[in-house]
């Protein structure tokens, strides 16, 4: 059933508790100095599937365990910033944000323009939809869920415009309450349609990467700026590096300076959107790049646009 607040909260213990009621538990500190909140929550419940509108109004961080649970956070507007396994990692509007059961993660930033459509599954009933989607048993949702969804291409968009138009129902509290057949069979397409997302075509993702590549990766995400060389990697590796070069294309499906490339666009691109202050030639400093020109060239590539657009579309100078 769908449910709303029945009145503002007027604190920030009890925007905590309405929030914990409809989601998680969870550690709530304001970070921007707001002295009471301007929550926004509107959910609709399909069962093992719940979908809100949550918006704080004002700068916060979020401690949560996520228990029995994935969520999958939706910008509609604004950013959020969180850390993830692999360091630092920011969703804005066309991303989302995966947290996975059981497992303790901060958002370190939900910003105060910031609304998401948040979309809560059971954890247990998503595994096996999982196994059933995919015909197999040797994978879950925790192998097959990455940390960060894009929804450029076709299935991520597809995803994205179901959960936007079921997001459309939160104003109707009662659509669906007498209707438990038409809640499962919309939780199942909710399920269906990101499990579609995360394995195009069936394809299941591969086991989890070796010890060593591990590493590499994590040492990336958490340094992207660093002036890494080929050798400085296949030393923490500990390993040569041509194998390491084999090894990336195995189990990560690129090279080490690609998979690196593509971090500090993710980075960059996420300041573009939400710095206010930044110039293309600073951010391309901040993220490792030798100059303003190639990063241009490459963020034209990956997001088809160049970064003066993206600032310009922000109402700022470049």
């Amino acid at each position: 059933m769908a449910g709303r607040m029945r009145a503002a909260p007027k604190d920030w213990g009890q925007a905590s508790r309405v929030v914990a009621q409809a989601y998680f538990p969870h550690e709530l500190r304001p970070v921007g100095g707001a002295n009471e909140p301007r929550l926004t929550l509107r959910t609709l419940d399909l069962g093992p599937v719940l979908i809100g509108h949550v918006g704080w109004g004002a700068d916060v961080a979020i401690e949560c365990d996520y228990p029995g649970a994935y969520e999958v956070n939706l910008p509609i507007t604004g950013h959020l910033e969180s850390r993830g396994r692999f360091g630092a990692l920011t969703s804005v509007v066309g991303q989302g944000t995966v947290f996975r059961a059981d497992t303790p993660s901060l958002i370190s930033h939900w910003d105060a323009t910031c609304t998401v459509l948040g979309v809560k599954f059971d954890s247990t009933w998503l595994e096996v939809e999982t196994e059933r989607i995919l015909g197999t048993d040797r994978v879950n949702a925790r192998t097959v869920l990455p940390e960060q969804l894009s929804f450029e291409d076709r299935r991520g968009r597809a995803w994205r415009q179901l959960i936007s138009s079921l997001g459309a129902n939160l104003h109707d509290p009662d659509l669906f309450a007498d209707s438990e057949l038409v809640r499962r069979q919309l939780a199942g397409a909710v399920a269906a349609g990101l499990v579609d997302l995360c394995c195009p075509d069936g394809r299941v993702p591969a086991p989890a990467q070796p010890r060593t590549i591990r590493r590499v990766v994590e040492a990336l995400h958490d340094d992207p700026a660093r002036a890494w060389t080929a050798a400085d990697m296949a030393a923490l590796a500990g390993t040569s590096v041509r194998r390491l070069q084999e090894g990336f294309q195995q189990w990560v499906g690129s090279a080490p300076s690609h998979y690196l490339l593509d971090i500090r666009l993710q980075r960059a691109h996420a300041d573009l959107l939400t710095s206010p202050t930044l110039s293309v030639a600073e951010v391309a400093a901040t993220w490792g790049f030798s100059s303003a020109s190639r990063f241009a060239a490459a963020h034209r590539r990956k997001y088809g646009s160049a970064p003066s657009d993206v600032l310009r579309q922000g109402g700022r100078t470049v």
